[in-house]
């Protein structure tokens, strides 16, 4: 589905994950008095770490609006979060501006169709494993994990492998 080649993993700058399905299983629990419930798995955000320590800049944009992510990406120290965004490909734009980082510098993790113009958008576009079937077929390169069981990792360790010359 996907006409252009794919930017090299060693040359991206910029990797933005979607959460809801990517950084979790996509599963929603609401707690007793509304407040939404995200469960995040551990190696993900290890990798996230590892690889903002190589120089790689980490954001993440989300559909939704969640404090457990707030939260989470404090821990993480990803600075770059935007949440409620109605068109990530804007968020995009505005971050590769900001950042001064060419928008095909720049990779996206995501899982369902609603990702599907920000999968055009950047110069690497990578699907969990259990995304929606659009969006493994369009995507550059598909993960082996599901959403929020280890996919944002091996995504992670694909790049800083890359970026070390370990092709």
């Amino acid at each position: 589905m996907r006409a252009r080649k794919p930017t090299p993993l060693a040359r991206i700058e910029l990797v933005v994950f979607d959460v809801d399905g990517v950084l979790t299983d996509g599963s929603l629990y609401f707690g007793a008095r509304g407040e939404a419930l995200k469960v995040f798995h551990v190696r993900d955000g290890h990798g996230i770490k590892l690889l903002a320590a190589s120089g790689v800049t980490v954001a993440v944009v989300s559909g939704r609006r969640s404090a457990a992510v707030s939260r989470r990406m404090r821990e993480l120290g990803v600075k770059h979060l935007v949440q409620g965004c109605a068109d990530k490909v804007d968020a995009l734009r505005a971050l590769c501006a900001k950042l001064g980082i060419a928008a095909t510098a720049s990779a996206c993790l995501v899982d369902d169709t609603p990702d599907l113009p920000l999968m055009t958008a950047v110069g690497f576009a990578a699907a969990v494993a259990d995304a929606h079937p659009l969006v493994r077929a369009a995507a550059h390169w598909v993960a082996g994990r599901d959403g929020g069981r280890g996919a944002a990792r091996e995504l992670c360790d694909a790049l800083l492998r890359a970026r070390a010359g370990k092709r």
